[in-house]
């Protein structure tokens, strides 16, 4: 038996980036701005708080615009193609940080704007219809609306990963704070 349901795509991609922006804010909170420098202790190519900050601050906006507008910020006259492997997935200690969790909390909610603002500019139609690759997987074509729904999913992956950094640092954080309950 198959199973169909109709999904409002607008109205989904909206309320999944309302609640993980609004956690990942509140998790901002609870970061001690004099440990942007720290990063866990065990294993290898960890970013540091700073770097996990800067990252999730546009983890998901800029791919939405990647999508939709296709402007995927690379170098100009650049392409995919053109990127080796180390510019394309840089290791952790080539990545940039954010200077303060003020600048953190600012880039995060231009990123959010940027997001809603992709998904109006993108329409319900062409986010349940049209499919689309992404540069770096072309053949695999998802409908738009699965595509951005993957950023935002991103984007809770690595408020996930800020929840762990946390929790290693010894800070008072739970099931709510990681779930925005």
């Amino acid at each position: 038996m198959t199973w169909r349901t109709t999904v409002n795509w607008t109205e989904f991609l909206t309320s999944e980036i309302e609640t993980t922006y609004r956690t990942t804010g509140k998790l901002m909170d609870s970061v001690d701005p004099r440990t942007l420098g720290w990063k866990p202790q065990s294993g290898n190519n960890w970013m540091t708080l700073g770097q996990l900050l800067k990252h999730i601050s546009n983890a998901c906006g800029s791919g939405c615009k990647g999508f939709v507008a296709g402007d995927w910020g690379l170098p100009a006259g650049k392409t995919w193609e053109d990127l080796s492997p180390e510019e394309s997935l840089p290791p952790a200690e080539q990545l940039p940080a954010v200077g303060s969790i003020e600048e953190a909390k600012k880039l995060l909610s231009e990123d959010k704007a940027l997001a809603l603002q992709m998904i109006e500019e993108a329409g319900e139609d062409s986010l349940a219809h049209m499919e689309t690759g992404t540069p770096w997987a072309p053949t695999t074509r998802l409908v738009l609306g699965r595509q951005l729904l993957q950023m935002i999913q991103h984007l809770d992956r690595h408020k996930s990963q800020l929840f762990y950094y946390l929790k290693l640092q010894g800070k008072p954080v739970n099931t709510v704070d990681l779930w925005g309950v």
